[in-house]
């Protein structure tokens, strides 16, 4: 009885520390790839939000119809027929075409969409905002008002695919600091932990590893951001080593693969940055690359079945940094987040 009434002396303590928690906006809208993780995260965010009493989450989802991109254009196989790969190709053209045009009509949804929903009149009585695994051009009413918000003293915080967004809008991929390059197939890696005693990444352990879809960062620049997580070699040169050698071993070539390969090595001395933080303005900024699969949000996801390729351990590692990123962004926490801390 002690002992519970203890816990929930805690618990009261924690939520008073918030007696006027802050407020979030999370926007899960897509014009691009959409991942099926988005729910995932934002159960997790209003979750996280609730449990620590730290701010409140309201959501921009994503409206329903966005048509489904009919992806790349078939290839014709060694044995196909003629005939065959003509009907795949006339059935893809056709299939393009009404997507582009279906397209065309989503867009301007969207567009009317999130003039309603983003319009700073609305937003700017937040403390932040959310880009959870966000892609494509957002269509702000405003882009250009949304970055000054920031600047003015709002949070702002990106998981995963927050940098595959806006990319042609320069103002938004300065304001994060880095933009989505490409990545490679999943894989495991145990990053660099650039300072262990910032309140993101105090509570990661040492030599903590996590599988995912490791992203190639491009436009970043070390300078300017406060270094939280990196890697100082290819996420998946070591998996690209071992495939390479196992096709030697059964004399399998594939002139792509070697191709891409020998396309890594040659980045020898590049820096990957899988997470960051910066001020812009008066403004804060907080960036995690991971977050593709729906086992690295949450450790309850499928849970002792063979689609979890993350402990829950893992992934409350993940949610840890998640919110106290959430929290320094917010002003809630301290942390020396000086620029030029990556080696």
């Amino acid at each position: 009885m002690i002992k519970r009434l203890t816990l929930l002396f805690v618990a009261a303590l924690s939520l008073s520390a918030y007696a006027e928690p802050k407020k979030l906006l999370v926007v899960t809208v897509t014009t691009g790839f959409r991942h099926s993780s988005i729910e995932t995260a934002e159960k997790v965010l209003a979750e996280l939000g609730a449990k620590s009493g730290a701010f409140t989450v309201d959501f921009v989802h994503q409206p329903e119809g966005q048509p489904k991109n009919p992806g790349k254009a078939p290839v014709r196989g060694e044995k196909e027929s003629e005939e065959s790969f003509k009907a795949k190709a006339e059935a893809f053209s056709k299939a393009s075409a009404d997507f582009n045009e279906a397209n065309k009509i989503w867009n301007d949804k969207i567009k009317a969409y999130m003039a309603d929903k983003m319009a700073l009149d609305k937003i700017k009585g937040y403390d932040g905002f959310v880009f959870a695994n966000t892609t494509g051009d957002l269509l702000l009413p405003d882009r250009d008002g949304f970055i000054k918000l920031i600047e003015g003293g709002k949070a702002f915080i990106a998981m995963h695919s927050g940098s595959d967004t806006y990319h042609p809008f320069r103002g938004y991929i300065d304001m994060l600091g880095g933009e989505f390059e490409t990545h490679k197939s999943q894989v495991e890696i145990q990053p660099v932990i650039h300072d262990p005693a910032h309140p993101i990444t105090k509570t990661v352990p040492l030599g903590w590893k996590v599988f995912d879809e490791i992203y190639i960062i491009k436009t970043f620049d070390k300078a300017k951001v406060h270094g939280l997580l990196g890697l100082n070699t290819h996420p998946n040169l070591e998996q690209m080593r071992a495939e390479a050698a196992q096709r030697k071993e059964k004399n399998i070539e594939d002139p792509k693969k070697d191709a891409d390969l020998k396309d890594v090595e040659a980045q020898k001395g590049r820096y990957y940055p899988v997470s960051w933080c910066k001020e812009v303005g008066a403004g804060r900024v907080y960036y995690n690359s991971l977050g593709h699969r729906e086992d690295v949000w949450d450790p309850t996801w499928k849970a002792d079945t063979k689609d979890r390729k993350n402990s829950p351990e893992i992934a409350e590692t993940y949610q840890e940094m998640i919110l106290a990123g959430i929290k320094w962004a917010l002003k809630l926490e301290e942390g020396v987040s000086t620029p030029g801390n990556i080696p």
